[in-house]
């Protein structure tokens, strides 16, 4: 997978994704929201010059009815390349008018991200200083010293994104008790992930258990920003064991690090804004148009881009607003 505007086709994706969602922010309908962002994400993907299989999706087929994993989207003969999305990552943030809504979506080429199962997995993720310094089998303590040591720094100046979760309790009172602050997150935590990599966002870790199709996708981000998470995938059901087994995974206690879930060397990243959030802005609209914001990073060539693109309508007298 190597064609130089097939990175900012994926951007298109993204933005129509994110402003189909933006729509409907603050509606109180987090389905309807995932819905709208799916069928935009669908058919910008069916436009293009790609033979492209959703390995990352909705979920399933029979629980999904578009964009499930297996989907093949664009036609016979285009571009090859596996696709990685998640058409409204907070899809109750959206609903709600939270921030830190986006829609994502990640690419390689055949074969280049890992089909993950769609159930739990435990991450811990750290930006590029700690990268290679920290272990998810480790104590938490042990881990939050190493980060704070990568980063010149004491225990109690790091923050640690978690996500609030029930199952969460053990390790934000570990967490607390090491004396790092904590950053209590709704939902998001692929956007949190990606804040982790990045100087100067003021999160330096994301730790805890959310879903294996995200910690896909961060993996993909990890490659652009040389950051790092490590996954476990998290057997909640009896029915998981049967499930790895079709996918062909055996060893249920791997650690999985970033090069497995995101092994491709071509490797591009997209995520749109669709409510206000750290990274990235959202969606705005005014009279003549609408303006996106939106992070693109790719391994080949290794670039990260912020796009601040304005959709104005087509009416002679329309005033573009910056």
């Amino acid at each position: 997978m190597h064609r130089d505007d097939l990175s900012m086709e994926f951007v298109r994706v993204v933005e129509q994704a994110a402003i189909a969602a933006a729509r409907t922010m603050g509606r109180g309908d987090r389905k309807y929201s995932d819905q709208v962002a799916v069928e935009s994400m669908r058919k910008e993907m069916e436009s293009m010059d790609i033979e492209g299989t959703i390995v990352i999706g909705e979920g399933e087929r029979d629980e999904a009815p578009m964009l499930f994993i297996g989907e093949k989207v664009g036609r016979v003969g285009g571009t090859p390349v596996d696709i990685a999305v998640d058409p409204l990552e907070g899809t109750n943030l959206c609903a709600t008018g939270a921030s830190n809504a986006i829609a994502v979506l990640a690419a390689s080429e055949k074969g280049g991200l890992l089909n993950a199962p769609d159930i739990y997995m435990e991450k811990l993720v750290v930006g590029p200083s700690s990268r290679g310094k920290v272990d998810i089998n480790a104590p938490v303590e042990d881990n939050l010293k190493a980060i704070a040591k990568a980063l010149g720094r004491a225990v109690h100046d790091l923050v640690v994104v978690v996500l609030d979760r029930p199952r969460h309790e053990r390790l934000i009172a570990e967490i607390r008790r090491c004396g790092a602050r904590i950053r209590l997150i709704g939902d998001g935590d692929l956007s949190a992930g990606i804040s982790a990599a990045v100087v100067g966002t003021g999160i330096h870790a994301v730790m805890g258990t959310g879903g294996a199709p995200e910690g896909v996708l961060t993996a993909a981000a990890m490659r652009c920003l040389n950051g790092e998470i490590q996954g476990k995938l998290v057997l909640t059901k009896p029915s998981d064991v049967e499930r790895l087994k079709r996918m062909g995974i055996g060893d249920v206690n791997k650690v999985y690090a970033t090069e497995e879930l995101a092994p491709g060397r071509n490797v591009i990243f997209a995520a749109s804004g669709v409510t206000d959030g750290a990274l990235l802005k959202g969606v705005r609209f005014f009279g003549d148009g609408m303006r996106t914001h939106t992070l693109l990073m790719m391994t080949v060539p290794h670039q990260v881009r912020f796009i601040d693109t304005i959709y104005a309508s087509d009416d002679p007298g329309v005033k573009i607003r910056f």
